[in-house]
């Protein structure tokens, strides 16, 4: 019989004030979906698009890290240099410990493809026991930055989960 594949609780949050209000469609949170339901290792359980309020974004990353509610947060939009950009503020304000490896390897990897990636401000971090990464906007970018660390995830939340296997094992 085959061992039952291990599933990470997530949640997308999407960043927008335009798609909050209905006036377009946000097609970034759905990228990172799909892609997430494709790997097979992680379950979708909350999605919310929200407007670009620190005050929103706040609100429901703490719900969803203080009430256990997802293993890991990726938030897409609000990262970059306009005013209403401040999905990174939001983020550092709740985060209790920089998890600043995972950004850093997007960016890194980002810059090989645009030189654009130099203006992304994301942050990633822990809350409670859930990771919190911060995604661009733009679907195209949001699924690359995943692909990236991609590889990484399953390590990392499974070490945030209190595993106590050695990490060069």
């Amino acid at each position: 019989m085959r061992p039952e594949i291990e599933r990470f609780r997530t949640a997308v949050l999407t960043i927008s004030d335009r798609g909050s209000r209905g006036e377009r469609q946000d097609l970034s949170g759905p990228a990172l979906k799909d892609r997430l339901v494709e790997d097979g290792r992680f379950q979708v359980v909350l999605e919310k698009i929200v407007s670009d309020e620190p005050a929103e974004i706040k609100a429901a990353l703490i719900q969803w890290s203080d009430k256990q509610m997802a293993d890991l947060v990726l938030t897409t939009g609000g990262t970059g240099f306009s005013p209403r950009d401040l999905a990174p503020e939001a983020t550092t304000a709740v985060i209790e410990r920089p998890a600043p490896g995972f950004v850093e390897a997007m960016r890194a990897a980002s810059l090989k493809i645009t030189p654009h990636a130099m203006i992304s401000r994301a942050v990633a971090g822990i809350r409670k026991s859930t990771l919190i990464i911060n995604f661009p906007g733009s679907p195209k970018a949001a699924r690359e930055c995943l692909e990236f660390i991609l590889p990484a995830l399953p390590h990392a939340l499974r070490k945030l989960a209190g595993d106590p296997a050695d990490c060069g094992s």
